[in-house]
């Protein structure tokens, strides 16, 4: 009796370890299958719409931005001219105040020098020899071909001629150039059309031929000096496309005109150089951040910006199912102002949320 009690507990035993088995490989495959699965979350449409989550379409992309990068509007080396006056003087009259626009020509301010005068009458002394010297060169000249003097005279004549020739040309050209009047005033003029970026000088004040009493700026086009992250410093070259990130309804392109060849110490970044065209809203001195454009070909998904935020250091977006979201890990190809391209997580068609994802990374990412 028993040694059969011990073998019916036996193989009840048995009976029940495989019982046991068989549930344990039943549920194996599907709890690996969900844990290779990003979690998901069941919500109806009205839990949706109070949550305020809105949802856009993926839809596919050709290429990618390297990314958005800090810059600081500049000048062109080209772009700033200085005004000096030929003569030093005092200002009579000035016409223009810092920060005025001006056009190519248009007169800045009036300066009374007394050099002009003396250049003046240097000239008319000048003129007066002129006519003398060249009265003598015609005489000797004459003398020497009968023979009466020697042919050194005459060669002597034509150099005094020649001096006095040059000592003319020289001072009416001074006199020209400076565009002073009889009486020592002279006018300066705008060499360009632009915005004065300074005036050094006021009415009654000393000018001189050292400093420059005026500067114009030309704003027609501006440089970005940019600062290339060290990771993107073997793919930004010059003739690369940007473009404002910040640009507004204005849109504000440009090209890499130059990439500096070492990465600086302190900020670990390339200093690059942009040429863009101007515009009113921009200013020398403002600092923008601008998209990287153009920089290498990539066949992804395109989403909003909006759509992606980081999990566990990790890019991630929320994907809509038919009965709510689930969390999906991606890979950025690149990014830009509105759009990132995405190179696997997402398929074309399928739609991300763009907004509520803080509820959302509550609801299925257990922060």
């Amino acid at each position: 009796m028993k040694r059969n009690t011990i073998i019916g507990g036996a193989a009840f035993a048995a009976v029940l370890l495989g019982g046991l088995g068989w549930w344990a490989s039943k549920d194996a495959p599907a709890s690996e299958e969900a844990a290779s699965e990003a979690p998901g979350g069941e919500l109806s449409p009205e839990q949706i719409k109070r949550m305020g989550i809105t949802t856009e379409a993926a839809s596919a992309a050709s290429s990618a931005e390297l990314g958005t990068v800090p810059g600081v509007i500049t000048l062109p080396p080209e772009a700033r001219v200085a005004v000096t006056a030929p003569f030093g003087g005092t200002v009579l009259r000035l016409f223009v105040v810092n920060g005025q626009a001006v056009t190519k020509g248009q007169a800045l301010a009036i300066v009374r020098s007394i050099e002009p005068v003396q250049y003046g009458a240097s000239l008319a002394k000048g003129e007066a020899q002129l006519a003398v010297a060249r009265a003598n060169a015609a005489r000797t000249g004459q003398l020497a071909k009968e023979g009466i003097i020697a042919g050194a005279r005459a060669d002597e004549a034509r150099a005094a001629l020649r001096e006095a020739e040059v000592a003319v040309s020289e001072n009416r050209r001074i006199l020209s150039q400076s565009g002073a009047s009889a009486g020592g005033e002279v006018t300066l003029r705008a060499p360009i059309t632009g915005k004065l970026s300074a005036v050094a000088v006021q009415t009654g004040g000393p000018v001189d031929g050292l400093t420059a009493p005026f500067v114009i700026e030309n704003t027609a086009s501006f440089m970005i000096d940019l600062q290339i992250p060290e990771r993107l410093a073997g793919e930004v070259r010059p003739g690369m496309a940007i473009a404002l990130a910040d640009g507004g309804d204005t849109s504000i392109e440009g090209q890499i005109v130059s990439v500096g060849g070492s990465i600086d110490q302190e900020t670990r970044a390339l200093v690059a150089k942009a040429r863009i065209n101007g515009s009113p809203a921009l200013v020398s001195g403002k600092a923008v951040s601008v998209l990287l454009k153009g920089g290498r070909a990539v066949a992804g998904v395109g989403v909003p910006a909006a759509a992606i935020t980081q999990l566990g250091g990790k890019d991630i977006v929320f994907v809509a199912t038919g009965k709510g979201f689930t969390r999906r890990e991606v890979t950025v190809a690149g990014r830009g102002a509105e759009r990132v391209t995405l190179a696997s997580g997402v398929k074309v068609g399928e739609r991300v949320a763009t907004s509520g994802l803080s509820e959302l990374k509550v609801l299925l990412g257990g922060e």
